[in-house]
């Protein structure tokens, strides 16, 4: 059953970027709490931990087994946990491996509606996320990854998704902009007297992106799942992405506000490396450059619509992990299309019906009062000293 080369050094590779992903956990904890208000910083840092914790033990439990298990038709995996006792040390690493992957996928709608989502309703979401709706999607493109398992089918239809860009970065955006408009904005942040509302401490942010852009080395490269001639350019893609994201960013913000914005820049960069995600192991170094620097201004134009159709996401997820779509994406454009369309029909029902729900029974929305004191020290925090 397993699915990496058993030797002694692509299992140590293998583990190796697996650490490298669980290194993004800080990476976002970093970014968001720094993008987000100090009044709310706590709140945001402690939502990207239990998120990680909910994402692997269901992972563990049972959506490992809907991801990768034995196919029903394409549609959804059979398996239990008693697949990692009778696969050795191969899918064992793999099992570790996709268990960062869920958890990044889970703590990208974190970001969204950081300052004004109770944590309770915030658990439940990630509940979904991690439990149902990633390994689904997960199943649908990455299944039959083990062998003897049968592909999922728009794998069998020929589409492509190296590392994630869109098992786990569209499928976490389109969860965020269910949430961020179910939710709805800040106080302050649109109508009479809104404005933008910056970020506390842009240090940390911006610490956040390179400890979020040294994690991508393993989300990337250790989906290679092995070391081969074709890594080094793995990772070059990887970084030149990155850079000329940024530098798109760098630019419509000089363009637009004729300052270099920190957040602009940011999400440029992370933008970049989002789309690249897809294709890192058959683009060329130039086309890698290309992909990322369109990323960059289509994050930039993306934020800007949202402004417009004054959709508050708080550190820019959407535009980030969800605009730019197809970009970077291999195979035919009939397949993408049908891609695009079933993992936006899955994911977002799926997220909005319960938030709506738990809208009108369990209140997922914080309390005006406290929206606009500061969630750190309400109980909703789980933060600091009762």
């Amino acid at each position: 059953m397993a699915v990496i080369e058993q030797s002694p050094f692509n299992l140590a590779w293998i583990l190796l970027c697996a650490a490298l992903v669980f290194t993004m956990q800080a990476g976002f904890t970093c970014l968001e709490s720094g993008l987000v208000r100090a009044k709310n910083s706590i709140n945001v840092a402690v939502k990207n931990a239990v998120d990680f914790l909910i994402a692997s033990s269901l992972f563990y439990l049972f959506a490992f087994g809907l991801m990768f298990g034995p196919s029903l038709h394409g549609w959804l995996g059979s398996g239990s946990g008693s697949m990692l006792e009778q696969g050795g040390p191969g899918l064992v690493a793999f099992f570790l491996f996709q268990m960062t992957f869920c958890g990044t996928a889970t703590t990208i709608l974190s970001g969204a509606v950081a300052e004004r989502m109770r944590f309770v309703g915030y658990c439940i979401c990630a509940a979904m996320i991690a439990g149902i709706i990633y390994p689904v999607v997960g199943h649908w493109i990455w299944g039959g990854m083990i062998e003897g398992t049968e592909p999922g089918w728009l794998r069998q239809l020929g589409f492509l998704d190296f590392a994630g860009s869109t098992v786990v970065h569209s499928v976490g955006g389109w969860v965020a902009l269910a949430a961020v408009v179910t939710v709805g904005p800040r106080i302050g942040r649109f109508g009479p007297g809104g404005r933008p509302i910056e970020g506390h401490d842009l240090t940390l942010a911006t610490l956040g992106m390179f400890i979020l852009w040294l994690g991508w080395f393993g989300f990337n490269g250790g989906s290679n799942l092995g070391v081969d001639d074709r890594l080094p350019n793995i990772i070059t893609n990887t970084v030149l992405a990155g850079v000329f994201g940024g530098l798109a960013g760098l630019l419509t913000a000089w363009l637009i506000t004729r300052r270099p914005e920190v957040p602009r820049i940011l999400n440029g960069i992370i933008s970049g490396l989002v789309a690249i995600t897809a294709s890192a192991n058959i683009a060329t170094l130039g086309g890698a450059a290309v992909i990322g620097f369109i990323a960059g201004v289509i994050a930039a134009a993306g934020f800007a619509l949202l402004e417009r159709l004054r959709v508050d996401d708080a550190i820019g997820v959407i535009p980030v992990h969800l605009f730019r779509r197809d970009l970077g994406q291999p195979g035919s454009c009939l397949v993408r299309r049908s891609g695009r369309l079933h993992r936006a029909a899955w994911p977002s029902p799926s997220a909005a019906d319960p938030d709506a729900r738990c809208d009108r029974g369990r209140r997922v929305r914080v309390r005006h009062e406290l929206s606009a004191a500061q969630l750190d020290q309400s109980r909703d925090a789980l933060a600091r000293d009762p």
